[in-house]
């Protein structure tokens, strides 16, 4: 009998390609959509002679479509075929982000084009990126969601040197920088969407991901899927508190991580803070990819509900580091740390979270509610912090931030209780298992 168990321990798990190529997603495709944007701002604004307001729209424009989509995208997911799904939004994102080059003065072309950028990056990054690593991984998930999302962060070292490069060399200036990364995404993403997205084939491919330890489970060894449907999870309670809970997530993301490099400058450029604010911004960035590979440990290890508390713990004091950075520049660095492993939580917490309370039936579709009520309190959060900070200053900013982020995270430890507590009762590995 253990022969054959010990021949499927041996098998190669092609759930890490899987990993790798969702590693390879966020790092091209998803940063050039996602965190190249940003770069290109006043190099348009200072050619076309758009407003700085009226040009940054593309950014709540694209995360009001993303957002809004997001459902019906996860629909598709267990609709369609993946790697079909993955290649059009490839074409989309890639595509798209090639046409801004030829936008010119049209600032509605801008718009529009944003909006199909982020319909593009929803489908290959936000919804079909934890949608591959649900489908493959009952065990490590966590392990196997932190190395994906952590490409991000890679990826993003090495496209901000390039877009520094070709943004500030008028022999390509913006139009040229447009072209050449839309073209990268639209490479990088179809190579891999083509020869490499797909879902498992049988539970016999699953199984061979099953530690020795857990052999002889059948719900791991056979990957049992169950699940709620999305009109079975809308009438829960829980599932609301969860969307407010995300909702002052997002609340507190528009203000700490968006300003918290202009709060630094500000304290430099008075000499308050003798730190060096792009210091700072750089541990930032590399303690961020550390967060997500430690965030995903910290879900297989210590589960929902604890990952999610410490956190909210870690979130709370990098608030305290942000009001007493001026008497104390060191707190600079231990908010870099603190903030930058926090991350994980928004980053991965949804799709882990919606695996983990709701399971595989409906997964993107719930997933993509869930990312709906984040992106809408990003969108509000920004104009209440700038509001906050023009008629208050940066200290009452801040308070209001670390306010925002304990009742996020204490709604959350609440929801994450009460619905694992009522899964366990009503033992939904048999009554919403998925035949």
């Amino acid at each position: 009998m253990s022969t054959p168990d010990n021949g499927k321990q041996n098998k190669f798990f092609y759930g890490w390609v899987i990993v790798i190529a969702c590693l390879l997603i966020q790092a091209i495709p998803f940063g050039v959509a996602a965190n190249l944007p940003p770069a290109f701002t006043n190099y348009v604004v200072n050619a076309e002679g758009f407003s700085f307001a009226s040009f940054t729209l593309i950014f709540t424009i694209g995360t009001f479509v993303s957002a809004i989509c997001s459902p019906f995208i996860g629909k598709l997911f267990s609709t369609m075929n993946a790697k079909l799904l993955f290649i059009i939004g490839s074409i989309l994102l890639g595509g798209g982000f090639m046409a801004y080059s030829f936008a010119g003065n049209n600032l509605y072309a801008y718009y529009a084009i944003a909006a199909i950028v982020q319909l593009g990056n929803a489908t290959v990054s936000a919804i079909g990126v934890p949608t591959l690593i649900n489908a493959w991984f009952k065990v490590n998930k966590g392990t196997a969601m932190g190395i994906a999302y952590s490409g991000g962060g890679i990826g993003n070292i090495f496209l901000q040197i390039l877009a520094g490069k070709w943004l500030a060399d008028p022999n390509i200036g913006y139009r040229g920088a447009y072209l050449r990364f839309g073209l990268i995404a639209l490479v990088a993403s179809l190579l891999i969407s083509i020869f490499f997205i797909r879902m498992p084939k049988s539970d016999a491919e699953l199984a061979a991901n099953v530690p020795k330890k857990l052999k002889g489970q059948e719900d791991v060894a056979h990957h049992v899927s169950w699940g709620y449907k999305v009109g079975e999870v809308t009438k829960m309670p829980q599932f609301w508190l969860i969307g407010i809970s995300f909702i002052f997530i997002g609340f507190y993301v528009s203000g700490m991580a968006l300003q918290f490099i202009a709060y630094f400058q500000s304290l430099e450029s008075s000499g308050v803070l003798l730190i060096s604010a792009a210091t700072l911004a750089a541990l930032f960035g590399f303690f961020s990819i550390f967060g997500n590979l430690f965030g995903g440990v910290l879900f297989d290890k210590l589960g929902l509900a604890q990952s999610f508390g410490l956190s909210g713990i870690l979130v709370v004091i990098s608030g305290l580091c942000l009001l007493f950075i001026g008497q104390i520049n060191a707190l600079g660095y231990l908010f870099t740390l603190l903030f930058g492993v926090s991350m994980f939580s928004y980053v991965m917490g949804p799709s882990y979270m919606t695996s983990s309370l709701f399971g595989d039936r409906e997964y993107g579709a719930i997933l993509g509610l869930i990312q709906l009520f984040f992106a809408l309190g990003f969108a509000i959060g920004t104009p209440i912090f700038g509001v906050t900070l023009d008629k208050f200053g940066w200290n009452i900013a801040w308070i209001s931030t670390i306010i925002y982020s304990i009742i996020a995270y204490v709604g959350l430890l609440i929801a994450c209780v009460s619905i694992l507590k009522i899964n366990k009762e009503n033992n939904v590995f048999e009554t919403k298992r998925i035949h």
